[in-house]
């Protein structure tokens, strides 16, 4: 790696190093720009947040309407939760893309000077990555409680 593309900027020769500096946000930018290029090809994917949502099944496709069959009930029941998880996923990983984008521009062109509506998003998607964490942290804890000397308990 040339100097300054690990995000560490350095001044061997001790000089003011604007050289040194400046190949540091370029290879910030360079980094950024492959960040957005990775978004834009997310979310234009069948791996994006609204196409993963919008792809259901209904239980009514794996056996009828009102036919009793646990075997269907169960595989809806489990496609459901793992859908659920693949949209939170994807929203998820849009959202850390997006958020590492972001803060790979305000340390390019300092925080001081980043506009207020770039701000705004980067605490917007930070708040809801965080209350996702806690949300999964929750769950965590909900599920270590639930379990029993022997296994899981009934629910």
């Amino acid at each position: 790696m040339r100097n300054g593309e690990d995000g560490i900027v350095t001044d061997p020769g001790g000089g003011g190093g604007t050289g040194d500096i400046r190949r540091g946000v370029g290879a910030l930018e360079k980094f950024k720009s492959r960040v957005d290029a990775l978004l834009a090809d997310f979310e234009g994917s069948a791996a994006s947040k609204t196409k993963v949502a919008d792809q259901k099944v209904s239980r009514a496709s794996l056996s009828g309407p009102n036919a009793r069959f646990a075997e269907a009930d169960g595989l809806y029941t489990q496609y459901n939760r793992v859908h659920s998880s693949l949209v939170s996923l994807s929203k998820s990983l849009g959202d850390q893309i997006e958020y590492l984008s972001l803060g790979v521009h305000a340390a390019a062109v300092g925080f001081d000077n980043v506009e207020d509506d770039i701000r705004r998003r980067f605490y917007a998607i930070q708040t809801r990555m965080d209350a996702e964490r806690e949300k999964h942290a929750k769950s965590e804890q909900d599920n270590n409680d639930k379990q029993s000397d022997s296994g899981w308990a009934a629910e």
